[in-house]
This record gives structure tokens, sequence and C-alpha cells, in this order.
């Protein structure tokens, strides 16, 4: 895929995924069909299929640092097609994997076939996810706050799913500065800084560690802007 070709995705992907709160017209069946489309070549970029070795070991090395280190329920919120449920799989969680797109879950659940129970993939809205509050130990979701209306409602109800000491593993950052004049006005259309992340999970969960992702193994690029996992563990229920 040509750089030119990434980029024209790139764009048209932010603009159709932002507009379900423009007054166009887009309705969520638009932007699931538009997914439903991008599904088929999702895995080509090198951060979303991991198809480098050098790179998925990389993600794989993170998660391991960041997740638990005993085997734990963790949802994955906006799965795409399940790259990262197979890593947390590989890594002994129980993987419960939601996303919008039919097309996206469908290939989801032929890339995690192998690991039989281990994962389970749903069809599902990923800003209020389809499980009951305090059923997993893990939230994982990553670049998908930037697509949201209200994300500070959605950090809410991932919130509230988490058991008492579960964490929430985000990974998140700052991307097209330059044309956030043109984007519509969501909260966090072109990303949302560490430090603001930080303060509002740290409300809704508890204490957060930032770390910077900066090295370009982990995208195939160079980076110009900010990128990083932010960690959340939850405060212990009082009695």
């Amino acid at each position: 895929m040509s750089t030119e070709e990434t980029s024209t995705r790139a764009a048209t992907a932010e603009r159709v995924t932002a507009e379900p709160v423009s007054t166009d017209g887009t309705s969520t069946d638009e932007i699931r069909r538009y997914w439903d489309d991008f599904a088929a070549e999702y895995d080509s970029y090198p951060d979303h299929g991991l198809l480098d070795s050098d790179i998925r070991s990389a993600w794989k090395d993170l998660l391991r640092t960041w997740l638990p280190t005993t085997p734990s329920s963790v949802a994955d919120l906006a799965c795409g097609t399940g790259t990262m449920s197979v890593l947390m799989a590989e890594l002994g969680h129980q993987v419960r994997g939601v996303d919008l797109s039919a097309e996206m879950v469908r290939l989801a659940r032929a890339k995690s076939a192998p690991f039989g129970a281990a994962i389970e993939v749903e069809q599902g809205d990923a800003g209020d996810p389809p499980f009951e509050p305090g059923s997993v130990d893990v939230v994982f979701a990553r670049h998908i706050l930037w697509t949201l209306p209200d994300p500070t409602e959605a950090l809410r109800r991932w919130a509230a799913l988490l058991r008492p000491g579960g964490r929430m593993v985000l990974v998140e950052g700052r991307w097209g500065l330059e044309a956030a004049a043109d984007k519509p006005a969501l909260p966090w259309s072109s990303g949302v800084p560490s430090e603001e992340l930080a303060a509002v999970v740290g409300e809704l969960v508890g204490e957060c560690t930032v770390v910077q992702l900066t090295d370009s193994v982990f995208w195939d690029k160079d980076i110009e802007h900010e990128r990083y996992l932010l960690r959340a563990v939850a405060r212990a229920a009082t009695p």
C-alpha cells in the first residue's frame, strides 16, 4: 500500500468515524458499513496486523509488562480484527472482544478460532460495551477514544466494568494536529494528551502510570506526536 493510499484511507477513516455527531446526516449504520469495507485491508497496516515479527514482539512484550501476570478476564474494546485479543490470549488471558463492525467481528473470530473458548468476540458499541458491571479484571482499548462523542462517559462505563483492583489499559496519543480545525467538534478528535487522560481516568479508576511509546518499533515509522500507554488500577472496594 502506497503512502498516498495510506494517508487517504486514514483521512477518510477519521472523517467517517467522527460524523455521528455532525449535522450532515451520517448514521451509525454508515459508520458500520465503512469499517465493514475497511476490514479486509485493516491488517495491512503495520501496527494493526502486526505481521512483522519485531512489531508483534514489541506489542506482546508491552502487554506482558502492563497486564496482570496471572490469567485474567480482559475486555478488548473496539477489538478490530482481533490481533491484540490473540496476543493477550497467548499470554494466558481470557478475552472478550467487541467491535461495531460485523466484518471486523467475522475476521476476529476467524483469527481467534485456534484459541477456542479463550477468546469470545461479539458485535457491539465499544463506547457502551455489552458486558456486566464488575465482570472483568482488565479493560483494554487502543486508539478508540478520539472517535467517541462523549469519551468521558465511555470511560465511566468502562471503569464500571472493572472488578476491585482491576486494571484499565489504554493505548492513546495525539495525531493530525495540523488538521484539527477541519475535523468535527469531537472532544478528542485529534487524540488526547497523556496528562489530560490521566486526570480523567485517575478520577474514575485510580492512580495512573503513563509510558511513552516513542520507539518506532511499535508503529513501523517515526512518531511526530505523543503516543503512550496508560495503566490505571481500580481502587479496592470499601467495606
